[in-house]
């Protein structure tokens, strides 16, 4: 069932249209992806409006939808476990943040780069599915939608955006607006697809915001949207990911005598473990080496 057996969005509902764009974008590329972001909408549409006959009705196609790619997917561990579900969702849309603050950081302005800071910003948002964010990723959904918002403001204007965290007052981007992205059926004239406007909100200092450095971005391009501000996939360069650094103290480390784990202790390495599993499928070796580092030295000193 895709996208397209979906009645018309109800104007309720219209929060999540841009999650669902995702979800059908991501489709054939991410299908797990795609099932949480559904999973999102449903949830978020649930407490939005369950009530009246065409939310009723379409909540009820996304149900659907849910179940044939939950059958799909049946043997996914990202689907049956939802700790590697998790960590599946964060590590992708990590991935698209730091190809677009890679790309930022280089001064590589294009509609490529501003489509990823917002959809990892939207990713972001479907992790609440699993339960609530991190600081981290709280701070890093409001930077990427932020410079979604500013750059394509600077663009549009013909100024040139300054790369990086700046210290200026910044507008957060409207959930109601985006770029570039196909409409769902019966939304083709209730967005638009070529502007960002701010929403009201009030403003926000950047300066002293940690954003990990763009150098770790993964070499592969993230979001496949066209390149129309000149700029092609080919005379863009992925700078290399730094070799991680290993903690020489990990090498010989032994379990110490009397060493007691909690439950919860191992849920926690296990979920390392995980993360660095899922890391590993982006070819992220410096996430997936920290990951497995955090994992072994709490099952041998019990500490984090």
């Amino acid at each position: 069932m895709s996208a397209s057996d979906l009645p018309p969005l109800p104007p309720q509902f219209k929060a999540v249209q841009h999650v669902l764009r995702t979800a059908q974008e991501l489709e054939k590329r991410e299908p797990v992806v795609s099932y949480y972001c559904r999973l999102y909408a449903m949830q978020t549409g649930m407490k939005i409006d369950s009530k009246t006959p065409e939310c009723r009705k379409f909540l009820c196609k996304l149900m659907d939808q849910l179940e044939a790619m939950k059958k799909q997917l049946g043997d996914n561990e990202a689907i049956t476990q939802e700790i590697v579900g998790c960590a599946h969702v964060e590590n992708y849309a990590l991935k698209m943040f730091l190809y677009a603050d890679n790309e930022d950081r280089a001064g590589r302005f294009h509609k490529n780069m501003i489509k990823s800071f917002y959809t990892a910003s939207l990713l972001i948002d479907v992790l609440t599915v699993f339960g609530e964010l991190t600081d981290e990723n709280v701070q890093h959904r409001k930077y990427a939608r932020w410079k979604a918002t500013y750059i394509h403001n600077c663009l549009k204007n013909g100024e040139t955006p300054e790369s990086g965290p700046i210290g200026m007052e910044g507008e957060y981007y409207d959930e109601n607006e985006e770029v570039g992205s196909p409409a769902l059926p019966g939304q083709e004239s209730q967005a638009s697809s070529s502007a960002l406007e701010p929403s009201n909100v009030p403003t926000s200092n950047y300066t002293g915001i940690h954003i990990p450095p763009g150098a770790h971005a993964p070499a592969n391009t993230p979001a496949e949207v066209p390149h129309t501000t000149g700029v092609t996939s080919a005379s863009i360069q992925p700078t290399p990911p730094d070799v991680p650094i290993v903690d020489p103290s990990l090498y010989n480390v032994q379990p110490a005598g009397e060493l007691r784990l909690s439950p919860e202790d191992f849920a926690r390495a296990q979920k390392y473990c995980k993360y660095a599993g899922s890391a590993l499928q982006y070819e992220d070796v410096n996430t997936a080496v920290q990951n497995l580092q955090k994992a072994l030295k709490l099952l041998t000193t019990g500490r984090e």
